[in-house]
């Protein structure tokens, strides 16, 4: 393969599936560690530099700004659902308009968002019953991020574009120089000019609007595919329609999460700022963890997209059996590994030994759910990529509200003490893995049923 083939999009709709889904799987798996490498760099350089309270007030941060992304997360995939099928159906026409169309929808998105997330940032956070020693820097951290929103939103979108029409080598160049600026203007920002929390979302937003920038310009020199013209960018009903039918369900799940997280968020804040940094260090590993998962079914997603595009079903479901396999023996592995070395990965961020086997304790209990993770991510991404998103939506709505929710709060409720007068800190734990267990049984289920091969976007 040259250099030029390497940088150029993928049709997946022809040759070996598992070799397809590894090598457009791995480009992206490098980039998610990049892109994980956002959020860790920042809660590292915190905790070592300003405090464990300043890591808490980072952690603390991440539900709310997730919440105030779910527009933008619908548009981007219901773009890269739509990119992927009519990249694989070779209809340059169909492209070019989807791609047009969802470069206009994230303007809109990014607006709304910049208004709404100034004005509910605050009420969010005292509602959630922050603690004082960290609410300002919770609220100083998601001023900057929102406000440099259009550049994030930006960068998912064209990056998403790139990966639904097979170009994940691209994407991972352009975020590894975005990651490499987001470290050292870490470092510059909170070590060198002490800008705290402040000075790593700054960081952050430059970083982003860079890649934005390279990917905006690698999709504009690629005329042999589709045509990036101001005709494009009007919004039209069938495709700004479209991409919004199947980007809200995605946008929705993710609202969902984020919701049960923010609830989640209060009652972890009740255990107080030590509990707090433990579950920020926890979930800054569980990304890394998670990367395979994600990686493997945002691969299907595009693998699915472009075959039922090319109408080759049996050639969907032979590649959701062998990626699915792929990423259950990687998640295994990668797991594995994490429970080794947990004790010197957890003492990445902190040097407080209490707070490390606290965190330690924690990722023992999620361990398995890792594994399962691999096939509700699979599945849900063949299901997604065919056009399906729906189902993953339900099961997304039905594991996090109908189940984690309340069992987070049964169990703390039942383990309160005098000792632990707000329960036991493992209830978030416990209910998180319980709500991924169900999950991934009810995925298996929606996909044996089969519903998910009726629903491609092109007739």
């Amino acid at each position: 393969m040259t250099i030029k083939e390497l940088f150029a999009p993928s049709d997946m709709t022809t040759g070996t599936p598992w070799k397809k889904i590894v090598l457009f799987t791995v480009p992206m798996l490098l980039g998610n560690i990049a892109q994980q490498l956002y959020s860790t760099v920042d809660s590292i350089i915190v905790g070592r530099y300003v405090g464990d309270n300043a890591l808490a007030a980072v952690g603390s941060a991440a539900p709310i700004y997730n919440l105030l992304l779910v527009l933008f997360m619908g548009v981007s995939a219901g773009a890269s659902v739509m990119v992927a099928q009519y990249f694989g159906a070779k209809d340059r026409e169909g492209l070019s308009k989807s791609i047009g169309n969802a470069i206009t929808l994230t303007a809109l998105a990014s607006l709304i968002i910049m208004v709404v997330g100034a004005v509910t940032i605050r009420p969010l956070l005292k509602m959630l019953g922050t603690p004082a020693s960290i609410i300002d820097w919770c609220y100083s951290y998601l001023m900057v991020l929102v406000m440099g929103i259009a550049g994030t939103s930006y960068y998912f979108i064209f990056t998403g574009i790139l990966r639904g029409m097979g170009d994940s080598v691209s994407a991972l160049v352009y975020l590894l120089v975005a990651t490499a600026m987001n470290i050292v203007l870490d470092i510059w920002f909170v070590a060198g000019l002490g800008l705290g929390v402040f000075g790593v979302a700054l960081a952050t937003i430059i970083a982003q609007i860079t890649s934005a920038i390279l990917s905006f310009i690698k999709l504009m020199r690629m005329r042999q595919v589709f045509d990036l013209k101001l005709k494009y960018l009007k919004p039209e009903k069938q495709f700004a329609g479209l991409t919004l039918k199947l980007g809200l369900p995605s946008g929705l799940t993710q609202m969902i999460f984020s919701a049960a997280m923010i609830v989640v968020q209060s009652l972890t804040n009740s255990f107080g700022e030590t509990v707090i940094a433990a579950n920020v260090i926890i979930m800054r590993v569980d990304g890394f963890v998670m990367l395979p998962n994600f990686s493997f079914g945002m691969a299907l997603t595009t693998y699915a997209g472009q075959n039922v595009g090319a109408r080759q079903l049996d050639r969907v479901t032979e590649g959701a059996k062998q990626g699915t396999l792929l990423a259950l023996a990687t998640s295994f592995v990668i797991t594995g590994l994490v429970l080794l070395f947990g004790h010197n990965i957890m003492g990445l961020f902190t040097t407080t030994e209490a707070l490390i086997d606290m965190a330690r304790r924690m990722m023992l209990i999620l361990a398995f759910g890792y594994v399962v993770m691999a096939i509700t991510q699979c599945l849900s991404g063949v299901m997604r990529g065919a056009g399906d998103t729906m189902t993953p939506m339900w099961i997304s709505l039905i594991t996090t509200v109908v189940v984690r929710v309340p069992i987070a709060y049964g169990i703390a409720y039942l383990t309160r003490s005098p000792e632990a007068p707000n329960g036991s800190y493992y209830c978030l734990f416990i209910s998180l893995l319980v709500s991924w267990i169900i999950g991934g049984v009810i995925t298996w289920i929606a996909y044996q049923r089969g519903v998910w091969k009726k629903k491609a976007v092109i007739s």
